[in-house]
């Protein structure tokens, strides 16, 4: 029992508490503009720096460096990005570019818009700034920094060589190298390669600085172009970078005004570092078996063998040129029934096929040229492999349904030759190579297989496990991927992959499998994954404590366990947070990463790399504490199938048990596991937690599953069940509750619309509303039809399920064909210039509604694409949802928009610029 003078205290602290909350601001639009998001995080390799760029909404950024073992921000650097460490932490180079309103004053003049390139010494804080920066560097060895500064406004030169500075970091001096196209450093850092083209092409080659002594030769030298820069050892791992650095491969070319294409020769370097380094050429004119009327193609990137004895580039057609007046030519598209792919997406990758080349190699030994990739197998995957590598031919399978899988016949090539092989056919899910490019890992019919590429074998690795590594809850109607590859052990004999929830060693050889974390995912129901602190690891060394990401599947929890050879995991942290990747310095015990939950907004923390001491080293919102910000809850419940589901509940701040609170429902698949995601204040299109917890709302956020042919019934089935439970668990008043989802939300949200009276008012983002036109209209982004989407892809109405073959089918799940049952105020959002749902699909909804005396608004805004884009737009939009939500939820007055709309001719924007 309390005494009176208890409860006395009691009743004091809740009236404090009551009135400390009732100083607190509700969130409003107009409070964004003070929200930061991070961006820019690098750590320095020994640990010591951090940096961190503050951008506001609608601003600009902001770089801060942090000193971690002072913990205080050392430096703050305005307008700065792109930040980027000497390997000796002791420097650091970022990009300052003008101010936004400087930019947008620039860019409507048509002035060119220059960046600036700033070195800071980290010890004492000195800068060096560059102006008209394009592109840095430091050696890796930290005693060089270069930078290339684009050329004045002024200079309307043909030739295309810029400035070069390269800065000596122990002496400060700059030297100034002119007429510079591309420069790289060797990865030991003793060496820098650039070509030159100058004024009437006088003085171009490839030349070479030794770094240790300063002199500069010239590899090559001659009045043509050169172009592809390459040293050896580029894609090498760092252990061998000493042994990489001593060969170079460019291209050299020129271009007559009769052809398209550069006619390029191949040059390769040898022995750079010596007086007299060795040179080969491979000249296509004097290559008799080079491809008739081919070229070495300046689009093609120049690769090295991990070994240094072949060279790869890429080869194409040559076309002359035809001097043609558009004004006196036809301009028609022709789609062919027999087109390989449809005219609009070969439209939209015209840029692309334009720079498509033809893998080859050169073979430094015998000097001999071999072509790997053909109009058939035109991808040949790149690995640290010398002798093979493996083909891709997509040509058999390809058509308009293949929606998120490419499958192939898999060749394995021969790089001396040329000569292919095949050694599967028909593979929808790859998995890569092994780090050294002797194996390679794919899921064929539901198991996993290794083929050795030395050997000419294939072995199937998971028939000796107990379990399927198939994911067999993955959303869509066509092969089901596998869990994923965590990586290949050190021993060279076994890889590990992912199951639902736990790891498992397989054995290249096939002959066992081990669940390496002996069960505890699966009992749990806490999905592990393998977690590498270390850049630079190729393989897993077993033998070694690992580290693994940790995801409660119910609970949501988060964090970090350990994990010895034999043992169970052991927890480092796991906690009721969303937890980060962490990045750690590479030659120190220190990480960072961040923590976040819906009311954490995700700072960062610095500790040791067993999450030790963990210290906050940012505070990007500090603002936050003078807002009302709600809660988070989460809500169990089943749709009518009775599968097990998930909602996260966000409650007003003020919450009230027993008090029933108007509802705003969003929604697109899966949503629960965004339960601990900080609700970020951002100018967009999607209605936001915070602000609407903040101003007296729930905000529910329900999981979403679907049975193939019925995402309209599935989506109605979920959302209200959902809807339901928190009515029942008294949390939400049933006649005050709202919906909006956006683009495949949007066709939910538009076909609940039509079968339920649940809603007191709906908003509907970008939607597709009619599936029989939707079926074949284009996906204006990447120019496919959407017959992919449709059957196996989110949609899911099933492969061979069109509008034709199981018409019945579509306008059961088709919300304009159930437009007459609407009985519910509803508004649509819609960017004329939509690339991924035709605006067309909100027009033909609101037509029909208008046509059938249905209560809808369009919010129809000219230009914008699938998300808006223009600030203005988004702030815009977000004011009108609130307010339609404010007046059917919270029964606040209709502004005038909303009951009479806007006339053309009184549209604010029309009027901006009249005399």
């Amino acid at each position: 029992m309390l005494t009176q003078k208890n409860t006395l205290l009691a009743l004091v602290f809740i009236l404090g508490a009551q009135f400390g909350f009732s100083q607190k601001k509700s969130l409003q639009l107009k409070d964004y503009e003070q929200w930061h998001r991070i961006v820019s995080v690098d750590l320095s390799n020994n640990g010591n720096w951090m940096t961190y760029g503050l951008r506001p909404n609608g601003g600009d950024d902001t770089l801060k460096i942090k000193d971690l073992n002072a913990s205080m921000d050392k430096y703050s650097i305005p307008f700065a990005s792109r930040p980027i460490f000497s390997e000796n932490s002791e420097w650091l180079a970022y990009i300052i570019q003008p101010n936004e309103k400087e930019r947008k004053k620039l860019s409507k003049s048509r002035k060119p818009v220059f960046n600036k390139g700033e070195l800071l010494n980290l010890s004492n804080g000195k800068k060096t700034t560059y102006e008209r920066a394009q592109s840095m560097a430091f050696s890796n060895d930290g005693s060089y920094f270069a930078i290339l500064r684009k050329k004045v406004a002024e200079d309307k030169s043909k030739h295309k060589g810029q400035d070069l500075i390269l800065k000596n970091l122990a002496t400060g001096f700059d030297l100034n190298i002119g007429n510079v196209t591309e420069y790289a450093f060797n990865k030991r850092g003793d060496m820098l390669a650039y070509l030159v083209d100058a004024s009437d092409k006088i003085g171009n080659g490839i030349y070479l600085m030794d770094l240790n002594s300063g002199t500069v030769k010239a590899l090559d030298s001659d009045q043509k172009t050169y172009s592809g820069l390459s040293w050896d050892g580029k894609n090498s791992h760092r252990s061998e970078w000493n042994n990489k650095g001593r060969q170079l491969a460019a291209l050299k070319g020129e271009k007559a005004d009769t052809i398209v294409h550069s006619v390029n020769s191949l040059l390769v370097f040898s022995d750079v570092a010596s007086s007299s380094p060795k040179k080969a050429m491979l000249e296509p004119a004097e290559e008799s078996s080079f491809p008739e009327n081919m070229i070495i193609s300046s689009n093609g990137a120049i690769r090295w063998s991990q070994d240094g004895q072949m060279v790869f580039f890429g080869i194409d057609d040559q076309e002359e040129k035809q001097k043609l007046d558009k004004d006196t030519l036809p301009n028609v598209d022709v789609f062919h029934w027999n087109d390989e792919r449809i005219n609009t997406v070969q439209q939209r990758r015209a840029n692309r096929n334009k720079r498509f080349t033809y893998l080859c190699s050169f073979d430094l030994t015998d000097k001999k040229f071999s072509r790997l990739a053909n109009k058939e197998m035109r991808s040949v995957l790149a690995s640290q492999h010398n002798q093979y590598w493996v083909g891709r031919n997509e040509k058999p399978y390809i058509n308009d349904v293949n929606w998120g899988v490419s499958p192939a016949d898999l060749y394995r090539v021969d790089l001396k030759t040329g000569a292919s092989k095949v050694f599967a056919k028909q593979v929808k899910r790859p998995l890569g190579y092994s780090p050294d490019g002797r194996m390679y890992l794919y899921q064929l019919d539901k198991h996993l297989h290794v083929y050795d590429l030395d050997k000419d074998k294939t072995t199937t690795i998971s028939k000796s496990a107990k379990v399927s590594f198939v994911n067999e809850d993955h959303p869509y109607p066509h092969e089901k991927p596998p869990y994923g590859l965590a990586g290949w052990t050190k021993d060279g004999n076994g890889v590990i992959v992912n199951h639902k929830y736990d790891l498992w060693h397989l054995a290249l050889d096939g002959s066992k499998a081990e669940n390496l974390t002996r069960g505890m995912g699966d009992k749990e129901e806490i999905r592990l994954r393998y977690a590498s602190l270390d850049r630079d690891e190729r393989y897993i060394d077993t033998d070694k404590e690992m580290m693994l990401s940790a995801y409660g599947e119910w609970t949501k929890k988060s964090g970090y366990f350990s994990l010895s050879k034999g043992n169970k995991p052991e927890k480092l942290l796991f906690e009721d947070k969303s937890i980060s990747r962490p990045r750690k310095a590479r030659l120190a015990d220190r990480i960072i990463f961040t923590q976040q939950t819906f009311t954490d907004f995700p700072d960062y923390y610095a500790s040791n790399c067993q999450f030790q001491d963990a210290q906050k080293v940012t505070n990007a919102n500090p603002q936050q504490k003078d807002f009302a910000w709600g809660s988070k809850v989460l809500v169990d419940y089943k749709n009518s199938k009775g599968e097990k589901l998930q909602a996260t509940l966000t409650l007003p701040p003020n919450y009230e048990p027993g008090k029933k609170y108007p509802m705003v429902v969003y929604f697109y698949e899966k949503m629960s596991q965004r339960h601990h995601s900080y609700s970020m204040p951002v100018y967009d299109d999607r209605p936001h937690a915070s602000t609407y917890s903040s101003n007296g709302y729930l905000f529910l956020m329900p999981d979403n599953v679907y049975e193939e042919g019925r995402p309209g019934t599935s989506a109605l089935d979920c959302i209200t069940a959902a809807t339901q439970k928190v009515i029942d668990m008294g949390y939400a008043d049933p006649d005050k509750i709202g919906l909006q989802g956006h683009s495949w939300g949007g066709y939910q949200s538009s076909f609940i619309l039509t079968q339920t009276d649940m809603f007191a008012c709906v908003v509907t983002g970008a939607p597709p509303t009619d599936l029989e036109s939707f079926y074949n209209n284009i996906y204006g982004n990447t120019g496919t039809n959407h017959s992919g989407i449709m059957e196996i892809g989110q949609v899911r109405m099933g492969r061979g399920v069109t509008p034709w073959s199981q018409r019945a089918i579509y306008q059961r799940e088709n919300p304009m064909f159930h437009a007459p049952k609407i009985s519910t105020p509803f508004m649509i959002l819609h960017g004329t210039k939509d690339g991924a749902v035709d605006w067309t699909q909100g027009l033909e909804f609101y037509n029909a509604a208008r046509r059938l005396g249905k209560e809808v608004i369009f919010l129809s805004y000219p230009g914008e694409p699938h998300h808006l884009r223009n600030e203005y737009n988004q702030k815009d939009f977000q004011t009108r949802m609130k307010q339609y939500f404010d007046h059917y939820l919270m029964d606040k007055p209709a502004p005038k928009w909303m009951i009479k709309g806007i006339p053309h001719l009184e549209k604010v924007y029309e009027k901006a610029g009249q005399d």
